[in-house]
């Protein structure tokens, strides 16, 4: 048996490979996704001062640190018993948006979209922004940077930091809005607003008219029959920063649906020995290995999974776009792993739309902006990352230290279903032992459609970016290693 090792894996957030096995025939027999790296950020927040976890955990990650800041700042409200006034919590959700503006920007443009923009068997050296901008034209690449900017910006101006948010507090936030950030937020959302349609016109144009990327994408090889997981407003619709979780099924019927603090009721955690990286799934199914359908209880989270286990979205474009990706892609559930990337522009536009909302509304100003807590306890908090559904959980003792800590990250939440993406993806583009770094990058395509934080999912120290791939024989002799520094 050969075996191929991708080590490193690009265009993510921390460590991994992916280590390929295949059979006499040249054949791939099975593949995993190994994450070796240290998973230590629940026991570094063990004796901290409570109030310090959004900045703490903020650090987690580069990428998302306005997701577990607010995770963890939802957390404390609960511990400390409050809760936050109307005009705070419309405050984060604000800068929620502004988080998810430019996270969805980064993925499309940087990450994610190049294997579409410039092609997925394009040179390594054209797969990057840089083959995007040659693709696309200079004026693009511009807007992709301007807008980037207006989302950071808008946490900047929110949060106290463009990058780690200081805001938030338990009971409210720091810092309310004056009439001229109003002014100034508006504008940037506007143009936002603009350029997220834009995008989503260039994806039909460079994706959904070529009919070879509509087949990749509906092809068995990136086809996962998993559940679906995501919070919901009332009316059952997306929403990033609030709502009940909510799982569907195989057939977009609601398995169940709960409040976060019951959230251990519903999910488990299992630990594999051969990665740092748990293994969640839903207890009311149980466990069976790494396997999709109904008997199989793990889920999928994030852009899809959310777009999946909602009835459609809570503003009026995006919910027009949301039923198109439905009946373009043969109906809901969509099981495409690919899709992931139609979903994420559609996410993004819906984040333009909410902080439209959200900014012309007259609340938004309001100098009542944090209630006074009550005495420590448990709290639990969740909110809706870029990358899915994110869980912090404290036990707080009565000095307001923490005596412990759990975190289930979008990544952990997706680790299963990504495991099998990536062994389906090798099964169905690797044959007779042919293998060519177009069609490595067509594996790492699996994982990358999730647009994965291994930084967060593993809590790394001190972190990193690459990926390396070994190919083993069929006698487990190493055959060939793609890496990349």
């Amino acid at each position: 048996m050969k075996t191929i090792t991708i080590d490193p894996i690009t265009r993510l957030e921390g460590h991994g490979k992916i280590n390929i096995f295949l059979n006499d025939h040249g054949d791939v027999e099975n593949a995993y996704l190994q994450i070796p790296e240290l998973r230590g950020f629940e026991k570094f927040a063990e004796g901290r001062r409570a109030e310090d976890m959004p900045q703490i955990t903020s650090r987690i990650c580069g990428v998302c640190p306005v997701a577990h800041h607010f995770a963890a700042t939802k957390a404390l409200d609960a511990a400390f018993h409050v809760d936050p006034p109307a005009a705070a919590k419309k405050l984060r959700e604000l800068l929620y948006t502004g988080y998810i503006i430019y996270d969805h920007i980064l993925h499309f443009y940087f990450l994610g979209g190049p294997d579409f923009v410039v092609g997925p068997e394009a040179p390594a050296a054209k797969r990057n922004i840089l083959g995007v901008i040659e693709k696309a034209g200079l004026d693009v690449a511009k807007d992709v940077i301007k807008h980037r900017a207006y989302g950071q910006k808008i946490t900047a101006i929110l949060g106290g930091k463009a990058t780690h948010p200081v805001c938030g507090l338990p009971g409210g936030v720091s810092k309310g809005l004056s009439k001229e950030e109003v002014v100034e937020i508006k504008n940037m959302v506007a143009s936002c607003h603009t350029f997220a349609k834009f995008t989503l016109n260039l994806f039909e144009d460079i994706v959904l008219k070529n009919k070879t990327y509509v087949d990749l994408i509906q092809s068995d090889a990136y086809t996962l029959k998993t559940y679906n997981m995501g919070l919901v407003d009332k009316y059952n619709k997306v929403n990033f920063y609030d709502g009940l979780i909510r799982v569907t099924d195989q057939e977009a019927q609601e398995l169940e649906k709960f409040d976060v603090k019951d959230y251990t009721k519903h999910i488990a955690e299992l630990v594999e020995e051969w990665s740092y990286m748990k293994y969640p799934y839903l207890k009311s199914v149980g466990w069976n290995g790494l396997t999709d359908g109904k008997t199989s209880g793990i889920y999928r989270v994030g852009p899809l999974g959310r777009l999946n286990a909602a009835d459609g979205m809570a503003t009026p474009q995006a919910e027009k776009e949301y039923k198109r990706m439905m009946d373009t892609l043969g109906g809901k559930p969509v099981n495409s792993t690919l899709a992931f990337h139609w979903a994420r522009l559609i996410e993004l536009l819906y984040a333009t739309e909410r902080a439209k909302e959200l900014i012309d509304d007259a609340d938004i100003t309001s100098t009542h902006i944090r209630n006074p807590v009550g005495t420590p306890g448990e709290g639990i908090g969740v909110v809706e990352a870029a990358r899915g559904t994110l869980i912090h959980h404290y036990h707080v003792d009565k000095k307001g230290l923490i005596e412990k800590a759990n975190m289930i990250v979008a990544t952990t939440n997706n680790a299963g279903a990504i495991t099998m993406s990536v062994r389906d993806a090798a099964k169905g583009v690797i044959h007779k032992g042919h293998v060519t770094e177009g069609l490595l990058n067509k594996v790492e395509m699996a994982f990358r459609a999730y647009d994965p934080c291994f930084g967060c999912a593993t809590h790394t120290l001190p972190g990193g970016l690459p990926m390396t791939v070994n190919i083993y024989d069929h006698r487990r002799k190493l055959y060939k290693t793609f890496s990349q520094p």
